[in-house]
């Protein structure tokens, strides 16, 4: 198996870290925090709201640009994710185990198994048959380690975070040449 050797902190979360129960939420926050701060590549602002950013504020029932307000408002992860359930939805254990699946197994055997094999190509990672999600494209494409063992959400991104979305450890960022979700 060929191994990725690229370390990217770029200070945004695995999309496996869960904030409230949810995958990708905490992910989402950083980016936005990040683009606050002028510190976000270009290649990932131009999916800012769009892709998993809007499917997961679609599933909160909550206009994106709200969630950006709040954070914008200095909120740390679990005030902005109450605020989303108060203004939008708060779903089931259910709801959330039924979201978690279906983000987790997002680019397997659906419309973006075609996106995801193309950017495995873009990043010379057609070998790499562990990648098998657009979860586990992102971590390898980030310099995480790619497993299925993110199941439970009891993993956690090597980076670590401080529950408001800044890193635990600052680094300087490598330069990106692709957007991401």
């Amino acid at each position: 198996m060929e191994m990725d050797c690229r370390v990217r902190d770029l200070g945004l979360r695995s999309p496996y870290d869960k904030v409230g129960g949810l995958f990708y939420f905490g992910r989402m926050l950083d980016k936005i925090r990040r683009h606050d701060k002028g510190e976000l590549p270009l290649e990932y602002e131009v999916n800012l709201g769009k892709g998993f950013d809007e499917k997961c504020a679609t599933f909160l029932r909550v206009r994106y640009e709200l969630v950006v307000e709040y954070v914008n408002h200095g909120l740390n992860d679990a005030a902005i994710l109450q605020s989303c359930f108060g203004m939008g939805h708060r779903p089931s254990e259910g709801e959330i185990y039924m979201w978690n699946e279906f983000m987790r197994k997002r680019g397997w055997n659906d419309e973006l198994s075609e996106t995801l094999e193309s950017e495995k190509k873009k990043e010379a990672m057609v070998s790499r048959s562990e990648i098998q999600t657009m979860f586990q494209f992102i971590d390898a494409d980030e310099g995480r380690l790619v497993n299925d063992k993110h199941i439970n959400g009891s993993s956690r991104s090597k980076y670590g975070s401080t529950g408001n979305g800044v890193p635990a450890k600052e680094q300087r960022p490598l330069p990106r040449s692709k957007k991401r979700g």
